[in-house]
């Protein structure tokens, strides 16, 4: 057995990087919980943050931290215009086809990254990036624990937004019952498109906070996309609440299967949940029952 001096740094470890697994899944599941599909372009678009928070550094030494407030509303706009004018008018309004159009754009968008930028992989280099944190009894990397407050707090500003706000109201009286909004006035189409933004900027938002810690190459988003599809199943399809948890529990179990079986095989455990929900509650911890 290994002893708590091994396992409380590992398990500290597991919950900083659960939290940005967590807000890579809350664009997902809130795009899921409005639009009803899966996004399979999610991993690609995260790509796409994590280059232009890279090249932001590079080029125009610009902080991660500080491009987040560029990145959030660029991103937002790509969102809005993918929905609105790509993926929508692509689709004619059917699920199916809204789910083959987005594994398109995946593809499109990862094949143009390589073409680009080669399947070189590229990190920064700041002034902070092995400075610690002392929590004594671990040692934290600065960069994981500000990814961690950080994902925190863009959490509670989305469930603040969608609680509180009259997009918000908008966003939840579409998702429960669409040609009823439409009925009162709402523009469904406009809120899909607002919904799609605020999941690809909330996604722009996690690159920030991952690439002062982490690396990028147009391969890097398939891992995160995985993970981020078994938070969502995990917390419950459509549950803010659930990919909060399911995140900060799957980065433990991720850090304990490192711990135990080295770090090349950290995220089996995170697939043998899955197939455990899957099989015993697919509705996951927090969904509901159709």
């Amino acid at each position: 057995m290994l002893n708590v001096g091994l396992l409380l740094p590992a398990v500290i470890n597991g919950v900083t990087m659960g939290a940005v697994y967590a807000l890579i899944a809350l664009g997902l599941t809130l795009i899921y919980g409005v639009l009803h599909i899966i996004n399979f372009a999610h991993g690609s678009l995260l790509m796409l943050a994590l280059y232009a928070a890279f090249f932001l550094y590079a080029l125009g030494g610009v902080d991660p931290y500080v491009a987040i407030f560029v990145l959030m509303p660029a991103f937002f706009a790509l969102g809005y215009v993918l929905q609105r004018f790509v993926i929508h008018p692509a689709s004619h309004g059917r699920d199916e086809n809204i789910l083959l159009v987005t594994l398109g754009l995946a593809i499109i968008i990862d094949n143009l990254a390589l073409w680009l930028w080669t399947s070189t992989t590229r990190t920064i280099d700041t002034k902070y990036s092995f400075e610690v944190v002392d929590l004594g009894v671990a040692l934290i990397p600065l960069p994981k624990a500000i990814a961690f407050f950080g994902a925190l707090v863009l959490a509670a500003i989305l469930w603040w937004l969608i609680a509180w706000t009259d997009l918000g109201k908008a966003i939840r009286a579409v998702a429960r019952e669409r040609e009823g909004a439409r009925l009162v006035g709402i523009r469904v189409e406009h809120i899909y498109a607002m919904t799609f933004g605020l999941g690809t900027a909330v996604v722009a938002a996690a690159a920030c906070l991952l690439l002062p810690a982490f690396y990028v190459t147009p391969q890097v988003g398939y891992a995160f996309v995985l993970v981020a599809f078994t938070t969502v199943v995990l917390g419950g399809m459509g549950s803010f609440t659930g990919a909060l948890v399911a995140g900060l529990l799957l980065g433990v179990v991720e850090a304990l299967c490192g711990l135990y079986f080295g770090e090349s095989l950290g995220q089996i455990g995170i697939f043998v949940i899955f197939i455990l929900v899957l099989l015993f509650r697919p509705t996951g911890l927090f969904g509901a029952r159709a």
